[in-house]
């Protein structure tokens, strides 16, 4: 190809395929579970970073690369068996190093906001980047989801899977302690992505871990999601000040656009005369869960009446934010050169509670030498 030039767009197209075979739309053959490991760009430093396609028994991909951990695509069936990339993202990874929307991102060390930027573990004060107003976000603005992670496929009995791993040192970002992080993407021959957390620490820290995919089950740029309907088992959230920092109040849904406990439209509510509404601009919010036990439960359902595609999601976290996109602004092109407009994707971030280190009755997110730090996540997907 030395010296072609492709035109627009099928140069976005070609890009596309050469970072991974699974952004279109056409069904896909059922076969043998796989991994492929390919090459998907270089670091400014030259690092190089991959990408691994994972294919389950069903022909359902996920493409995920070693820059922030992140799931560039993710194909789901439709209720004709049509699969489609439901996850937005990028083409390539200076569009993944330009981008600030954290699309489909491992996040780290501390997944949402600290308030103040600073929290207090044991007697000491620890000030973080005030990377979001005079908060810090998503670990900092170089994160998790800013760093390059090991990659390497792995053996699952439930489908094929690829671990990434990362040490974040004692400092990084203002947090303590070195963190030795390992998470593993599985797509199961269930048609479920689940995604598994570990983390130790060699001092006192806080960790919260979540992934930031944006999904739109109508496909990647396929317009907004406001008529996607949601149901939420939980019925409380915790309300936030005009900076998006939980006011420490455990407030119940019912009666008020929050309440998601039966099915309703993203848009039915999303523009109301609340308050909360216009902190967020729109839903950014947390869902405390209504869960017992310790192990996976349902947090949430969505479902997609034209393609008839459903994701439920389950996890053994005890909260999940629900964000509408509200910062999308139609100003970014991404997979296949396609605008994704306000509200064109909805994240759901399993998580403990935001700015849990300035909340003493909020469950604990601090880790300690000899403890390890496990969660799992299950987006599984199905047809109606």
């Amino acid at each position: 190809m030395e010296g072609m030039t492709l035109p627009r767009p099928m140069a976005a197209v070609f890009a596309a395929l050469l970072a991974c075979a699974c952004f279109g739309q056409a069904p896909v053959k059922k076969g043998q579970p796989q991994v492929k490991k390919q090459a998907y760009g270089k670091m400014p430093d030259g690092t190089p970073v991959d990408v691994y396609a994972l294919t389950n028994a069903n022909g359902m991909e996920a493409s995920l690369i070693t820059y922030g951990g992140a799931l560039v695509s993710l194909t789901a069936p439709d209720r004709h068996g049509a699969f489609a990339d439901v996850v937005l993202g990028m083409e390539t990874l200076d569009g993944y190093r330009a981008q600030t929307a954290w699309f489909g991102a491992l996040i780290g060390r501390y997944g949402n906001r600290i308030g103040g930027a600073q929290f207090a573990l044991e007697g000491k004060t620890y000030k973080l980047p005030n990377n979001d107003g005079k908060n810090t976000l998503h670990g900092g603005g170089h994160g998790f989801g800013k760093q390059v992670w090991q990659g390497r496929e792995v053996a699952s009995a439930e489908g094929p899977a690829v671990e990434f791993s990362y040490v974040s040192k004692d400092g990084e970002e203002g947090f303590p302690g070195t963190l030795t992080v390992a998470v593993v993407y599985t797509l199961t021959n269930k048609n479920e992505l689940k995604i598994d957390y570990r983390a130790t620490t060699d001092k006192a820290t806080v960790v919260n871990l979540t992934n930031h995919a944006y999904f739109n089950l109508k496909g990647a740029g396929e317009g907004d999601i406001l008529d996607h309907e949601v149901t939420i088992d939980a019925s409380r959230t915790t309300p936030v000040d005009a900076t998006l920092i939980p006011t420490g109040e455990l407030r119940a849904v019912a009666g008020t656009p929050f309440d998601f406990t039966k099915a309703t439209a993203i848009g039915a509510r999303i523009g109301s005369d609340d308050q909360q509404i216009k902190f967020g601009g729109g839903y950014d919010h947390n869902w405390v869960l209504d869960r017992t036990g310790a192990g996976l439960a349902k947090a949430a359902e969505v479902f997609e009446a034209k393609t008839g595609r459903v994701m439920q999601v389950l996890t053994t976290e005890p909260a999940m934010q629900f964000y509408t996109g509200n910062f999308l602004d139609g100003r970014l092109a991404g997979k296949g050169g396609k605008v994704y407009a306000r509200r064109g994707g909805f994240c759901m971030e399993t998580q403990h509670y935001p700015d849990s280190p300035n909340h003493p009755a909020f469950p604990s997110t601090e880790l300690k030498p000899g403890e390890t730090y496990h969660t799992t996540t299950v987006y599984a997907f199905s047809a109606r």
